[in-house]
């Protein structure tokens, strides 16, 4: 909690103020996580689907995603200027401002996986969606389950986020190799097949950022830094 005298009328307004300012950087936080769960689950969607109209729908609500990040880190800034937070909610702030960062960059991947589609749409599949959507999947269920961890407060659900990731890893490696067979088979297959490594590639870096938020609310919860130590 931030540091006041409790005893005074002025310290009890300015506790309150702490704790529903913290509760509102929960819930900005939140609402820009479902947001891009929303818009990595529609990329992917209009990818499979060949649905042009979505992917443009994704692309747009962005901004969506943008503002929400202005409005988390003002939250976080003013939290830090205006309070003096101990400890537990200090590791608080400083990680809600990374997960903040991570959330946009994945917001941005949605955008770039529906960018993709728009282009792969307008041309012969080729080949089935198999791996790809399988890749997406767990990356989809990485980042709910980093969300519910932050939620939870739960380090043990996000070290397991933490393992997925080298799951995530050898299917893009298997997927690109994949590509680049067809890519040495047929000249005609090279932009296809580059623009779908390079789905692949969105989708690794979503697992990337959805395993940060999860470092992340492993160093909320226990105040242990684990970057650079799994393995």
């Amino acid at each position: 909690m931030a540091k006041v005298e409790q005893g005074t009328t002025e310290g009890k307004r300015m506790q309150i103020s702490f704790d529903e300012e913290l509760a509102a950087l929960k819930e900005k936080i939140l609402l820009m996580g479902s947001k891009v769960e929303e818009a990595i689950r529609l990329a992917m969607k209009s990818l499979v689907d060949r649905d042009s109209k979505l992917a443009r729908q994704v692309i747009q609500s962005d901004r969506d995603v943008n503002d929400l990040e202005i409005e988390v880190d003002e939250i976080c800034h003013r939290l830090l200027a205006l309070h003096q937070p101990m400890a537990g909610d200090m590791r608080f702030i400083t990680s809600a401002m990374k997960i903040n960062s991570d959330l946009e960059r994945m917001g941005d991947m949605a955008v770039n996986i529906a960018e993709r589609a728009l282009t792969l749409n307008e041309v012969a599949p080729l080949k089935p969606f198999i791996d790809i959507p399988h890749m997406a999947s767990i990356a989809q269920e990485m980042v709910k389950v980093s969300l519910d961890s932050l939620v939870n407060k739960d380090a043990d659900a996000a070290k397991k986020v933490c393992e997925r990731d080298d799951e995530v890893d050898n299917l893009n490696d298997q997927i690109i190799r994949e590509l680049i067979s067809y890519m040495l088979e047929d000249r005609a297959n090279i932009k296809r097949a580059l623009d779908l490594i390079l789905v692949s590639r969105y989708l690794e870096r979503v697992a990337d950022h959805a395993t940060n938020v999860a470092e992340d609310v492993i160093y909320m919860v226990q105040g242990k830094d684990i970057r650079h130590r799994r393995g």
